[in-house]
């Protein structure tokens, strides 16, 4: 077997871990059990779910997102950038030729989230608050993304960059479900289950623009 069809081997059997292991992280969350509602009913749990996902999202709808404007868009150009480079990897596990044109959007999405998340990195290491309430784990989740982010771009270029990328990518794999970026799932299912509560007790949508 060569390298090149090794390390391949390696990313899916760590997407494989991944996966699984988010999958057991989730389903933990149900071994709470549920507690029973005594209270009546005074909304839709669906209204509640379409809001968390629809008009909640919105930077004003936020207090912490709407005092801090460069780093909400900051952090959803980091993401796009993210959802790029992921393209790279698997483009070539699949094979997949992209056409330049779309070769073109990827590197300018990875490119701005490159510094997107280099500026939010650097906004953590020097601002003291910012600072005070970081662990390793912040670092370590903003490195392995960025590493992933610059040797994407890279091997967009040059091929011989695609074996780093793999390596990068393997890790990043690893360490998901172990560390702060497993909030890629937590994100959708902490939304779901704050909509669907909210909205129940009618407090989502707020009273004052439902229909």
């Amino acid at each position: 077997m060569s390298l090149i069809l090794l390390m391949r081997l390696l990313v899916v059997l760590s997407a494989i871990y991944c996966l699984i292991a988010l999958t057991v992280l989730v389903a933990r969350t149900f071994s709470f059990g549920k507690w029973p509602r005594y209270a009546k009913a005074q909304g839709s749990s669906a209204k509640g779910i379409v809001y968390a996902f629809g008009q909640g999202m919105l930077p004003w709808e936020k207090e912490s997102a709407s005092k801090h404007l460069p780093t909400f868009f900051g952090g959803i150009a980091y993401h796009l950038g993210i959802f790029a480079a992921l393209l790279i990897p698997a483009a070539g596990l699949l094979q997949i030729h992209l056409p330049d044109i779309a070769d073109s959007v990827i590197r300018i999405l990875i490119v701005i989230g490159l510094v997107s998340g280099i500026g939010l990195l650097i906004k953590r290491l020097t601002l003291p608050y910012m600072r005070f309430i970081s662990c390793i784990d912040d670092y370590v989740a903003n490195v392995l993304v960025e590493l992933l982010l610059l040797s994407a771009l890279l091997a967009t270029f040059h091929l011989a960059w695609c074996r780093v990328m793999m390596i990068v990518t393997i890790v990043l794999l690893l360490y998901i479900p172990m560390g702060k970026i497993r909030h890629c799932v937590f994100f959708f299912y902490s939304r779901i289950l704050f909509g669907k509560f909210f909205g129940r007790r009618g407090t989502l949508p707020h009273p004052s623009i439902q229909d």
